[in-house]
């Protein structure tokens, strides 16, 4: 299949930018900083003050934040300040995640929160796993995860959704809104934005999961503030991604971050490609069940068994999660050799809940750059915000655009 570059898309005007940007600066500052004082809102984003009342009326009338219910006293004389905070109770998002097994559809708030979820595991017969054919299983899938989004916007009336985002894993095209190529599922050129859009009724958002877990930890996460932050997922699938100065790299059609078929050097696990030790075959949850089925550890393919075992006492179990982490760690240091990141993010089901696998993964990066890595911010709902989190980044980035008589 060749890989061609998407259409270039065309630059905002000048004034249309720095008013997009100056709106995302000011949303920005009240999520990391509210309740926060209109004045201060001015000193952290170097916006005149007249500007930055403007900014917080619109998102006041459209519901994106509040007045706080207790003014604070200024130092000096005059009125108090009465600071600003996110309205956290008119507003949601839709987030679609799609692995393997199944998928999880949620409802996040604006602070990124899990407010509702729901897992819905792949039948055979939907295609998901089966490796036959892409568009019939994923239009069953995407119709299954459309009416679950549904069913949990129903429970929750007084909520609205202000858009829908959807994650996956392999080569995902943000711009085109297409997953152009999931082997695990047997997905080809499925034009996921679309089919979610015709469906549900809203605005669909669409990225790779390890691109939309970027924005999560710079938005709500342990990243917040990281100049330069990787993150490396490792599950059935495993891909990175690589933000600088608060912007994720995409590369043409959004094609950044494949690492699956690194060469993993003494790899031994044969690779769907034909080549053997490639980095995902090495260590993807499917590697890790298959090792724990063949010493008698666990039966089928979910690796919380394989955790779980571990936590029961099980020396083997234990042995093969901290050998995984380790190998992650190697994986890690070569690309910290490569892209010289301030921070490392890993999300990978042993070093999640284990800290002996979190120590088997600094090994195996290095103690010169050790404390660069931390785990995922999310270590229970990873793949609900990595849905969410598609939706809310579009969010603030271009806060304004929430509402059409805004712009």
């Amino acid at each position: 299949m060749p890989r061609t570059a998407a259409p270039p898309v065309p630059a905002p005007a000048p004034s249309t930018a720095r008013r997009r940007t100056s709106a995302s600066v000011v949303l920005r500052s009240v999520l990391e900083h509210g309740p926060v004082a209109r004045s201060t809102i001015a000193r952290l984003t170097g916006l005149s003050p007249a500007s930055v009342t403007d900014y917080c009326s619109r998102f006041t009338e459209l519901g994106l934040i509040r007045e706080s219910e207790t003014p604070r006293r200024s130092q000096g004389v005059g009125r108090p300040h009465v600071p600003l905070d996110l309205d956290e109770s008119r507003f949601v998002v839709g987030g679609v995640h799609v692995a393997v097994p199944y998928t999880t559809v949620a409802l996040l708030d604006l602070r990124g929160r899990v407010v509702a979820v729901r897992e819905l595991r792949h039948d055979t017969a939907d295609g998901a796993g089966a490796g036959g054919g892409a568009c019939g299983g994923a239009d069953a899938i995407l119709a299954r995860a459309a009416d679950a989004l549904a069913a949990l916007l129903a429970r929750s009336p007084r909520l609205h959704c202000l858009g829908v985002g959807f994650a996956a894993g392999g080569w995902v095209d943000r711009d085109s809104g297409t997953v152009v190529e999931h082997p695990l599922l047997g997905w080809h050129e499925v034009p996921v934005r679309d089919v979610l859009a015709a469906r549900t009724g809203l605005p669909v958002h669409v990225d790779g999961h390890a691109r939309a877990l970027v924005n999560a930890e710079r938005l709500f996460g342990r990243a917040r503030g990281s100049r330069s932050v990787l993150h490396l997922f490792v599950g059935n699938v495993v891909d990175s991604a690589f933000a600088t100065n608060d912007e994720v790299h995409h590369g043409p059609r959004s094609q950044a971050g494949a690492i699956a078929h690194l060469p993993v050097p003494g790899g031994t696990e044969p690779c769907d490609c034909g080549r053997s030790g490639c980095l995902q075959a090495e260590l993807s949850e499917r590697t890790l069940c298959r090792r724990a089925r063949r010493a008698g550890i666990v039966e089928g393919v979910n690796p919380m068994h394989v955790v779980a075992a571990a936590a029961a006492g099980d020396p083997v179990a234990a042995r093969l999660l901290a050998e995984r982490a380790g190998a992650v760690g190697r994986a890690v240091r070569l690309l910290l050799d490569v892209l010289n990141p301030e921070t490392v993010v890993v999300t990978e089901i042993g070093i999640l809940h284990r800290e002996d696998c979190l120590a088997a993964l600094r090994e195996g990066v290095g103690d010169d750059r050790a404390a660069a890595v931390i785990p995922s911010s999310f270590p229970g709902s990873v793949l609900a915000v990595a849905g969410g989190s598609v939706a809310l980044d579009v969010l603030y980035r271009d806060p304004l655009a929430a509402s059409p008589e805004a712009i």
